[in-house]
């Protein structure tokens, strides 16, 4: 049997839910990490010699409940005026701690922490050398750089440990340094041993008011990094506090999908100690979306008790043993959380093995009684052509219970009716039954295609698990009621690997009494924490909300953990006080032009900071390289350089043509 070893440990358990044990660390008078709730945060987009905005943005902020204000310090004028600005703020009666944003400039971070409660520094941009121009580094090489490193850093640590500050250290996903890049490469190993380096050096200073992040703007990396981060932390002996967020997540309801899946991800599992959801908005709008994700956990630990990974479900839900759970270190284990890597499954009639998973949806049958009223789930019906139009964001099956439609489906719409109905269907052709488990053992017809068999946990029986292993027409669609419903539906999924049981499953959540950003950010953590770890067939979201959204987020998820592109990705920085243009209009307006092309992936950042770094792996860039100035990116190669603002988007779609992806909208 394959146990959980510490080679694979990143949280207590995978079955009760519990908060990581971090030490605390004190940023001013606020406590993060220890038995601390779950801080929330964001940062100004003023420009910091802006005394006066600076101070009113960050009570925007402070009023809409961020209990950290973080402020980008670029240089050292900008580290200096953070005097003006906490004088401003206590001026007004505001003591929330201050964090200074520090990439490149030693000198300004040395300053700021003798000014403020935290510095935030990124390892592969502090001290740490770029372009190294060789394609492998020899250990001396490597050690010589470590100790250049360690005199570069040091200075900061002591005056961080002398007045008291304490420190962020953040390696981000698109800015690791080439000296990394050689050893490990653009990998969440990488990430992990650049933030490290630099712990090793407070440490060894005997300075501890540390707090880590591992940010990236692709979900799944994201957390493979923090994940792996925690299991270094455990073999070197250290517990300190994580700091989450997905970088350069975009706006509205993608931005939101995108932090919910991969802080909630982690929250899931008992990791993170504060949080920011950077969107492209303004800062004092991402709180209210980090005070709605981190809500969900401060009750959790009361959810209905799961089967250990050490009991077999059947034997668990049958006794309803409630106290056998096991120890993390010996509960069963059959993936890498490291290392993404889909489940292999039987193709069931294209879904499954290497399809994308599907879109099912739960329509009122009553409302979708005409053919015009499907084009809420993107397919349009011209009554004069008698045709369809059949859009990006299409769902693939509709479930109608007991009741059918007087027209037929586009082909590649099907039906799903309770078996009890379809049984007595004469035309089966589009058409596929969902069983419960007692109905699909003792069913006298099935499909010749697809037998949907919709079961819950405590539902799973020997006899149910060996029927569906033999029957490669079977697709399970797993239900799931409780508070913790990721780690009991993530149970099943390491029962049926563990017993090699290769049928394809969807993800089913019912969700009642949540309006549409809860729904948003309930359904992205819930699901796509399973989808990030390759767990999952299908998506079948029910709400109270109207169809459209529900099947707009469905597609939402998907794309946010790389399991379906479905329409044009941006990756879109939050803005700061480095920013060359206003984010927000920019990103609206290269939208606008450009989100006809599916699968494409375009960064927008405000400056070079986020340019060439934090872009990872998008396939185009729009930087801004001075005031109203662009430059333009493929990959992380730089194109054209110092291209005037106005002239921008076009340069970069005439770009695209050259590489032959633009498609006429």
């Amino acid at each position: 049997m394959e146990v959980i070893t510490t080679t694979k440990k990143y949280c207590n358990s995978l079955t009760k839910y519990s908060r990581y044990n971090t030490r605390e660390v004190k940023v001013g008078t606020l406590g993060i990490g220890g038995n601390n709730p779950i801080r929330v945060q964001s940062m100004t987009t003023t420009d910091t010699m802006d005394t006066a905005a600076t101070v009113e943005q960050s009570i925007r902020m402070i009023k809409a409940g961020s209990e950290l204000v973080r402020i980008t310090a670029p240089a050292l004028k900008e580290a200096k005026n953070l005097e003006n600005i906490k004088i401003g703020l206590k001026a007004r009666g505001y003591e929330t701690p201050l964090v200074a944003d520090i990439h490149f400039k030693p000198d300004a971070a040395e300053m700021a922490a003798r000014i403020v409660e935290k510095v935030r520094v990124n390892p592969g941009n502090y001290a740490d050398k770029k372009k190294f121009k060789v394609f492998s580094i020899t250990d001396e090489l490597y050690n010589e750089e470590l100790e250049r490193i360690y005199e570069e850093f040091s200075p900061l640590v002591k005056v961080c440990k002398e007045y008291g500050t304490a420190m962020r250290i953040g390696t981000n996903h698109g800015s690791l340094s080439d000296r990394i890049m050689n050893r490990y490469g653009d990998t969440p190993l990488g990430m992990v041993e650049s933030a490290l380096e630099f712990v090793r050096i407070c440490r060894d200073h005997n300075y501890h008011e540390i707090i880590l992040s591992m940010k990236a703007s692709n979900t799944q990396v994201m957390v493979e990094a923090y994940r792996l981060l925690v299991n270094k932390m455990e073999e070197e002996g250290m517990n300190y506090p994580l700091h989450l967020g997905v970088t350069e997540a975009g706006d509205g309801e993608d931005g939101r999908i995108k932090s919910s899946v991969g802080i909630g991800t982690l929250l899931e599992d008992g990791l993170g100690d504060t949080i920011r959801v950077s969107l492209t908005e303004e800062p004092e709008f991402e709180i209210p979306v980090c005070k709605r994700i981190a809500a969900r956990y401060s009750k959790r630990e009361n959810h209905a008790p799961i089967a250990g990974l050490g009991l077999r479900i059947s034997d668990y839900y049958d006794n309803q043993n409630q106290s056998a759970f096991t120890n993390p270190q010996s509960e069963t284990f059959p993936y890498d959380p490291f290392v993404y890597l889909r489940r292999k499954t039987y193709e069931t009639d294209k879904i499954g093995n290497h399809h994308v998973p599907v879109v099912i949806l739960s329509p009122d049958v009553n409302k979708i009684q005409a053919p015009e009223a499907l084009k809420d789930i993107a397919y349009s019906y011209s009554k004069e052509f008698d045709k369809w139009n059949i859009g990006d964001l299409a769902a693939d099956f509709i479930y109608l219970g007991s009741g059918d439609l007087p027209y037929a489906l586009p082909g590649t719409l099907k039906k799903i009716f309770d078996y009890s109905f379809w049984k007595t269907l004469e035309d089966k052709s589009d058409s596929f039954p969902l069983f419960t488990p007692g109905e699909y053992l003792t069913a006298e017809r099935r499909s010749y295609r697809i037998n949907f068999v919709s079961i819950s946990i405590n539902e799973i029986t020997t006899e149910l698990l060996e029927a569906v292993k033999s029957d490669k027409f079977c697709v399970l669609v797993l239900n799931t009621v409780n508070a913790h419903g990721m780690a009991e539906m993530r149970r099943v999924f390491i029962e049926l690997m563990n017993k090699e049981i290769k049928t394809p499953l969807i993800l089913r959540r019912k969700y009642s009494g949540l309006d549409d950003e809860d729904l948003t950010i309930h359904s992205a953590t819930d699901i796509g924490a399973l989808f990030i770890d390759g767990m999952g067939d299908g998506i079948w979201l029910e709400a109270e909300s109207r169809i459209e959204v529900v099947n707009r987020i469905s597609f939402g998820i998907l794309q946010a953990t790389r399991a379906r592109i479905s329409k044009t990705e941006y990756i879109s920085c939050p803005s700061c006080g480095r920013t060359q243009f206003d984010l927000q209009v920019t990103t609206a307006m290269i939208k606008k032009r450009t989100d006809h092309l599916k699968g494409v992936k375009i960064a927008i950042m405000g400056c070079i900071v986020n340019g060439p770094g934090e872009m990872a792996d998008a396939d185009y860039g729009f930087v801004g390289s001075g005031p109203n100035w662009v430059s333009l990116y493929r990959g992380k190669d730089v194109i054209e350089r110092g291209i005037p603002y106005p002239e921008a988007l076009d340069r970069l779609i005439d770009l695209m043509k050259e590489d032959g992806i633009w498609i006429e909208n």
